[in-house]
């Protein structure tokens, strides 16, 4: 392996032969950045990183997918960057981290899209069978059927098996893609009672509720009464379900978010906050 080659590696690599080929110690973590110009030594973590000049009167750090950026002015020397990059270890390494753990969270959840594959439903599982669409008794135009059926031990016990009609191509994309519209058509149902249920303990008027795919929202309203819910929403338990709901139907009241609109919140939800934090440690399955 050439010099350069463990750039490669990007901010996953781990204690192994990627790190006995960069120089650092066995035993150590090494967070490289696939653009990394510089390498810093924190305690036990080897850090590179990538610098961006750029014209500003101060040294940014950012830590992302891809591991530690830093964005400094032109004048600027790499002895200083230095001690700016000290005097923030911890809490670099911390996000760092927080980063690595997530892409294994991430990885942890890829879906296989075949028969067999199971899926995140209402904070339980749902498993997808293939079987020909004659013998699941779905229309003769479908080649086969995807059978929707609760993981025993996994939750949603009570929820029967659910046939989907699909057409001759099977490819692991054509069965997410049911998988995904079966998983659509399930969220507008169940949101839509959820919203009724908690509209009427808020007292507000809620005039349409539709789906979201937003890569940044979980859920948005609008001043006019509607409202709109991430599909992906589905994959959790009925507690988090029911946070997002309350959240925006609490802006209903309060476009904002001081304190009153918290207390709106609490009002029906005094224990939110665990839901609150189940949301922002999500890694959702692909």
């Amino acid at each position: 392996m050439s010099e350069t080659s463990p750039v490669q590696l990007g901010l996953w690599a781990q204690g192994g032969d990627e790190e006995r080929a960069s120089g650092a110690p066995a035993g150590q973590a090494l967070f490289r950045h696939p653009r990394a110009e510089r390498e810093i030594q924190f305690g036990k973590a080897l850090v590179g990183y990538a610098v961006e000049r750029a014209r500003r009167r101060s040294i940014g750090m950012v830590v992302g997918v891809e591991g530690l950026t830093v964005r400094a002015p032109r004048w600027v020397s790499w002895s200083d960057i230095e001690t700016a990059l000290r005097a923030k270890e911890r809490w670099i390494c911390a996000k760092l981290h927080e980063q690595r753990e997530r892409a294994h969270r991430q990885q942890a959840a890829r879906i296989t899209w075949q028969h067999g594959a199971r899926v995140p439903f209402m904070g339980g599982l749902v498993e997808v069978s293939m079987v020909p669409a004659s013998s699941a008794g779905v229309d003769d135009a479908c080649a086969m059927a995807l059978s929707m059926a609760p993981v025993a031990d996994a939750g949603l016990m009570a929820m029967p098996q659910q046939q989907i009609g699909v057409l001759t191509d099977v490819s692991a994309e054509a069965v997410r893609h049911q998988v995904h519209v079966w998983l659509k058509n399930e969220a507008k149902r169940y949101f839509a009672l959820r919203v009724q249920y908690f509209a009427e303990l808020l007292h507000v008027d809620v005039k349409q509720v539709s789906l979201s795919s937003a890569k940044t929202r979980w859920g948005s309203a609008s001043v006019d009464g509607s409202i709109r819910l991430h599909w992906r929403l589905i994959h959790f338990g009925q507690d988090v379900i029911d946070y997002v709901v309350v959240h925006e139907l609490a802006h209903l009241h309060e476009m904002n978010h001081s304190p009153r609109f918290w207390d709106v919140v609490r009002s029906v939800m005094p224990d939110y906050e665990g839901p609150r934090g189940q949301l922002r440690r999500a890694v959702l399955p692909e």
